[in-house]
C-alpha cells in the first residue's frame, strides 16, 4: 500500500454519490478520440493534448459488496489520479452477477480488443483467465492483478493482502480465543480460486504450530450466503466436537442468523469485517474479523496501471502486499459500522469527509 496512505480500519469517507456515467470518457491505446458531455482533451497519442486513458475494472462478482468498495475506489482513483497527473481517465466496470471464470476470461478480450490501456482483474479461476491475460499484454495491454493472483500469468503486478499470512492471522487469532487446544473446522468458498487455497494453507500451517489443536477437515460451500451457513450448520450438527471455526471468507456471515447452533459451541474467526459481520462479532457470535483492503482493491489497481501506462513506471515487485487488518473488539466493531453504507451508497474518500 502506498506509504500507508489509507488502512481498511482508519479510511474517511466523505459524501458524494459517484456513477461511472459522471467520470471522463477516455479512449484506448488504440482508438480514435472520444468525447463525452464533460470531458476534454484528445486521446493519449495527441501531440500536446491531454492524455486520456480508459482503465476495466473485472471483480469476481458484482453481488459481493467486498467489489463494490473496490468499484468505488476505482472510480475515486479514475477522478484524483487524472487530476494529480494531469490526464483524463475512465473507469469501465465488467464484472459477472456471479463468479464466472470464463465470462472473466471474454470480458478481458472484449477490453482488449476494444483498445483499453489497462485492466484489473481479482481471477475467479487463474487457469481459465491466464490465457486471455496473456493475448491482453501481447496486445499491449498493462494487466494488473487484486485480491486473486493469476501468478503463472504475464500480468505485471499483484495488490492486495498475502493471503498465506491472511490466513495465518484468522487461525492465531482463533487460538488464542481456544487457549491453544480444540478441534477446528475451515470454511471456504470456491476450491479452485488461488487466493482461498493459499489462505487455506495459512490456516493449516498455523494451526500445526499448536499440538493441542487439530483441523477436522475443510468444507467448501455454495457460492450464496445461504449456502455457507447451511454447510456451517450441517457440519456443526454432524460434529458436535466442534470447538473453533475459522473462515477465510465472510460469505455465511451476510445473512442472518448463520449462527445458530453454532456460535453456543464454538469460537468463530472470520475474514472480512463488512456491515453484517460486524453485527455478529457486536452481539458476541464471532470473536474476531480480519480484513482486507476492499477500497484501495480498486484505488490502488488504477494506480499501478496509470504510473505504468503515464509515467512508464512498474512496480518494484511484481507483488505489491499489504497487512491484513484486525478487528478483535466490539468496541472497534462499533467504530467501523456505518463506513459499509457510506462505501456501498458511493460515498467518495476523494471528496473528503
Amino acid at each position: 500500500m502506498n506509504s500507508g496512505r489509507r488502512n481498511f480500519l482508519n479510511f474517511s469517507l466523505g459524501a458524494g454519490l459517484l456513477t461511472l456515467a459522471t467520470l471522463l470518457a477516455a479512449c484506448g491505446n488504440n482508438t480514435a478520440p472520444t468525447n463525452t458531455p464533460g470531458s476534454t482533451g484528445g486521446n493519449n497519442n495527441t501531440g500536446g493534448a491531454r492524455p486520456r486513458y480508459q482503465i476495466g475494472i473485472i471483480a469476481k462478482s458484482s453481488s459481493n459488496p467486498v467489489f463494490l468498495a473496490a468499484r468505488q475506489g476505482a472510480m475515486d482513483a479514475g477522478r484524483a489520479l487524472g487530476a494529480e497527473m494531469n490526464c483524463d481517465v475512465e473507469v469501465i466496470w465488467k464484472t459477472p452477477n456471479s463468479e464466472d471464470a470464463q465470462a472473466q476470461a471474454q470480458y478481458v478480450e472484449q477490453l482488449s480488443s476494444q483498445g483499453v490501456d489497462g485492466i484489473a482483474i481479482s481471477c475467479t479461476d487463474a487457469n481459465v483467465v491466464t490465457p486471455a491475460i496473456n493475448d491482453a499484454v501481447e496486445n499491449g495491454v498493462t494487466v494488473v492483478t487484486f485480491d486473486s493472483d493469476a501468478s503463472e500469468s504475464r500480468r505485471m503486478a499483484y495488490y492486495g493482502v498475502d493471503d498465506h499470512a491472511a490466513g495465518a492471522k484468522v487461525m492465531e487469532l482463533l487460538a488464542a480465543q481456544l487457549n491453544g487446544e480444540g478441534v477446528v473446522a475451515v470454511l471456504a468458498g470456491n476450491q479452485a480460486a488461488p487466493n482461498l487455497q493459499a489462505r487455506v494453507a495459512g490456516v493449516q500451517e498455523e494451526a500445526a504450530k499448536h499440538d493441542a489443536i487439530s483441523i477436522i477437515d475443510v468444507y467448501y460451500h455454495g457460492e450464496t450466503a445461504s449456502e455457507a451457513a447451511a454447510k456451517m450448520q450441517q457440519v456443526q450438527t454432524a460434529n458436535p466436537q466442534i470447538t473453533g471455526w475459522a473462515l477465510v471468507g465472510g460469505w455465511p456471515l451476510y445473512t442472518n442468523n448463520a449462527l445458530d447452533g453454532i456460535h453456543e459451541h464454538a469460537k468463530v474467526v472470520s475474514m472480512d469485517p463488512l456491515e453484517l459481520p460486524l453485527n455478529y462479532m457486536i452481539a458476541g457470535q464471532v470473536q474476531a474479523l480480519v480484513g482486507q483492503p476492499y477500497y484501495d482493491w480498486g484505488y490502488e489497481s488504477v494506480r499501478l496501471i496509470l504510473n505504468k501506462v503515464h509515467n512508464d513506471i512498474a512496480p518494484a515487485s511484481p507483488r505489491v502486499t499489504v497487512a491484513p487488518d484486525v478487528v478483535d473488539t466490539p468496541a472497534a466493531a462499533e467504530a467501523l459500522k456505518g463506513r459499509w453504507s457510506q462505501w456501498l451508497s458511493g460515498a467518495s474518500e476523494a471528496t473528503g469527509g
